[in-house]
């Protein structure tokens, strides 16, 4: 239960960090805004045209009598606008890490560099590493859909569907939110997909109580912008707990963690 406390905490401070860094934050900012300007647009002309897309898409159920086909029209329309917002919650900390790839790296060396004055560097051209990127967030995204359509489905559940499942639905969004912001650090450590998945499943708390408050924090309106640079921050101070760059703070690596889960493994 420990880990869980320590994962808030740095998320806690990566936002501190940034607040003492003001150019670092500023500049965060404009991967976010982007993002949110083109994902907002997105979702409005959702909310426009959905309805039309959905009897486009249903033409078999035209001939329906009143009230069905209204209903269910607008229970295909509510759904598809839910699994939308759902996509961006999935997507937005990739899009947002592919978009800002220059500004987060330069955000996540100097978090190194004020730790332990130096900052380790893939040595990689700035397109291979956005091909990496690209390349793995949609491995992850793939995983994430996977999970989402899985507590989509258990959310018809009684009870445990409106109880149990949008718990376990923060969680699983956390995890692989942490897995995105993480990679920033450890993409330029030579630490691959597989081994950073290994990672953060060997201390599965401790990405619950980074990444569960940041899902729910989310999903409200233009906050994620503004915590994205603090994450990003907070995620290389927990890379560097995850491979023991950290010495004691933070709990060093977990007890009886396998050293292959740690070892850096060059990029090809």
């Amino acid at each position: 239960m420990r880990d869980l406390g320590v994962g808030f905490g740095y998320l806690v401070k990566g936002q501190r960090w940034v607040a003492q860094h003001g150019k670092q934050y500023g500049w965060g900012l404009l991967p976010g805004l982007i993002t949110l300007v083109l994902y907002t647009a997105a979702l409005v002309a959702l909310a426009l045209w959905g309805s039309d897309l959905v009897g486009w898409a249903t033409p078999f159920a035209d001939d329906w009598s009143s009230p069905w086909l209204g209903l269910f029209r607008g229970f295909l329309t509510a759904l598809l606008f839910a699994l939308a917002l759902l996509l961006s919650v999935l997507t937005f900390t990739a899009v947002t890490l592919l978009v800002g790839q220059p500004f987060y790296e330069s955000l996540s060396e100097k978090v190194d560099i004020a730790e332990s004055g130096h900052a380790p560097e893939s040595g990689l051209p700035l397109w291979r590493e956005l091909w990496i990127s690209a390349r793995d967030s949609l491995r992850v995204l793939v995983r994430a859909a996977l999970w989402g359509v899985l507590l989509f489905a258990l959310g018809f559940v009684p009870v445990a569907g409106q109880t149990v499942v949008p718990v376990i639905g923060f969680c699983v969004t956390g995890f692989f939110l942490v897995e995105e912001l993480t990679a920033v650090a450890l993409q330029r450590r030579g630490v691959e997909l597989r081994e950073r998945l290994t990672l953060l499943r060997s201390r599965k708390r401790l990405a619950w109580g980074f990444g569960a408050p940041l899902a729910v924090a989310f999903l409200v309106p233009f906050v994620a912008v503004f915590l994205m640079p603090g994450a990003v921050a907070g995620a290389t101070l927990m890379a560097r707990d995850l491979l023991g760059e950290n010495g004691t703070d933070g709990g060093g690596p977990a007890a009886g963690q396998d050293d292959a889960a740690t070892r850096r493994i060059p990029l090809t």
